[in-house]
């Protein structure tokens, strides 16, 4: 079956970074797009990016553009998310996903930024 793992939150003050990462299985990684989408308790999730299949195509929504980086590597089954400049409004449970809708998703990795 699709798993999803992700890992590499924390805890950091304002403008510190996090890499997340993630570990997908059960699923031919390279034939999708892969997704991070983040939710804060008692809101919707809320895409924050996209890649595509071959790293060709990259999306960033507009909160995290010029901050936020996505990579994956085929060759292990892993999706990356680098954080930099982190802002307390990027405090949330961040997931990998297989969709944009976030309904394929892993348990996530709390990022808190404390302010």
């Amino acid at each position: 079956q699709v798993q999803l793992v992700e890992s590499g939150g924390g805890v950091v003050p304002p403008g510190g970074s996090l890499r997340l990462s993630c570990t997908a299985s059960g699923f031919t990684f390279d034939q999708y797009w892969m997704y991070w989408v983040r939710q804060v308790p008692g809101k919707e999730l809320e895409w924050v990016s996209s890649i595509s299949r071959t790293s060709s195509m990259t999306e960033y929504a507009d909160r995290v553009k010029g901050r936020f980086t996505v990579s994956r590597d085929n060759a292990k089954n892993m999706v990356y998310l680098e954080m930099n400049n982190l802002e307390p409004e990027d405090t949330a449970r961040y997931f990998c996903a297989r969709d944009r809708y976030g309904n394929v998703r892993g348990r996530g990795t709390q990022v808190t930024v404390f302010s």
